[in-house]
């Protein structure tokens, strides 16, 4: 029978959890995850996204946010960036939603950012991959998570042009992120003392690269780099092949400057295999790497997490301890205590975050495994090297964030 005792202590705890975050507007913490659930992104992030952000709160409610209400949310932004500005402001303004993440798509990424600069709350990018998020377009609130174009061209765009390759001609997809890649890429290329000979671009989610690998072919350039992603660069690798380039007989090289792991699972392995790439999170990294990405395996029909999926953990977990360590989900006050607890979490390695918000860690530069090397399912990378988080991130130093200025 239940005692009055038992009664009296469930009343007490109850009651304790309640002052504890009364500080919590609504009572509740409101999450929404805003990301391509349909489109040439969906692979990276996606459903995949919205697993990992219920991993966050499931894990945050057992430890530090014990006792806090917390709710998810999630739409489909459809890669459209009035579709992304239009969600947004309806969860501000009808929802109440705190916090934002995943936002994959760097056009809709910079409509959020300018959104929460007039309406306060707070945004974690870990799909998109524009620098403008943490340079001319940065936010106190603004919180750039997993990679960037920057990250993304300094790990294999380096390699490539060091080893040999010293002309480039890119292959791009013509809206923000395309033309951030191709500008950090053809930066390091120029700064490892190689040329770039041309370019040619192309629309969000293109079926037939034909014309463009023939302009990349008529160029003589060395190596064609694909500044796209997801299924763009899919389908550009397929489509390389079958024009003989990267191929033993051919005089070009290809180069993959952002590569997910759910591309090289879409490809295969034999037509994937040697392409260099910089990635920030790899399932099978180390025992904490496995551990969460065995647990999300399960929760996602047997898929491995991308690093997009890892960083919307990373960062939701992270801002909800510092929701719990401020007791409140002010954005004003839940920024800066983001900015002074430490990230720990099974993803990042010597993470922390900049003024600017730019959260750097560690990157990799990994090389796809030749399928005689893969050990089993999802066995697809072999590391070539770490790039130390000061060194994987554009220096603070060469900042145009108002934040850094100040």
């Amino acid at each position: 029978m239940f005692s009055m005792k038992k009664l009296v202590l469930a009343m007490s705890i109850g009651f304790a959890a309640s002052t504890t975050y009364a500080q919590i507007s609504d009572g509740v913490v409101k999450v929404g995850i805003l990301t391509d659930m349909s489109g040439p992104y969906s692979g990276m992030g996606g459903s995949g996204s919205v697993i990992a952000a219920q991993m966050a709160i499931d894990d945050c409610l057992k430890a530090e946010c014990k006792g806090m209400k917390i709710e998810l949310i999630s739409a489909d932004h459809q890669n459209k960036a009035d579709i992304v500005a239009n969600k947004a402001r309806e969860w501000i303004d009808r929802d109440k939603v705190d916090v934002f993440a995943d936002l994959t798509n760097s056009s809709g990424a910079l409509a959020v950012q300018k959104l929460i600069k007039e309406k306060g709350g707070i945004a974690l990018y870990s799909g998109p991959a524009t620098t403008r998020l943490t340079n001319e377009d940065c936010a106190q609130n603004g919180f750039h998570w997993m990679f960037d174009t920057y990250s993304s061209a300094s790990g294999a765009a380096s390699a490539i042009t060091r080893k040999g390759g010293k002309s480039w001609f890119f292959v791009t997809v013509d809206y923000a992120f395309g033309h951030s890649l191709e500008k950090d890429a053809s930066d390091v290329v120029k700064a490892n003392g190689g040329t770039v000979i041309g370019s040619t671009r192309h629309p969000l989610n293109n079926v037939d690269f034909s014309s463009a690998l023939l302009q990349a072919q008529a160029s003589k350039a060395t190596v064609i780099g694909l500044a796209n992603g997801a299924a763009d660069t899919v389908n550009a690798i397929k489509a390389s092949k079958e024009f003989g380039i990267g191929s033993n007989n051919s005089n070009q090289e290809l180069a993959a400057l952002l590569l997910f792991l759910t591309d090289v699972h879409a490809m295969g392995l034999n037509t994937a295999q040697g392409l260099l790439f910089s990635d920030g999170f790899y399932w099978n990294f180390d025992d904490q790497t496995r551990a969460f990405s065995a647990r999300f395996e399960k929760l996602h029909k047997g898929f491995k997490p991308t690093m997009v999926q890892a960083g919307v953990y990373s960062s939701l977990l992270h801002y909800l301890k510092a929701v719990a360590a401020a007791k409140t989900d002010d954005w004003k006050v839940v920024s800066k205590t983001m900015r002074e607890i430490p990230i720990k979490d099974p993803i990042m390695r010597n993470a922390s975050i900049r003024p600017d918000g730019r959260v750097i860690h560690d990157m990799y530069l990994f090389q796809v495994k030749k399928p005689s090397e893969s050990k089993g399912p999802w066995d697809y990378y072999n590391l070539v090297s770490t790039i130390p988080a000061q060194i994987a991130f554009k220096p603070l130093a060469e900042s145009k964030c108002d934040l850094v200025k100040n």
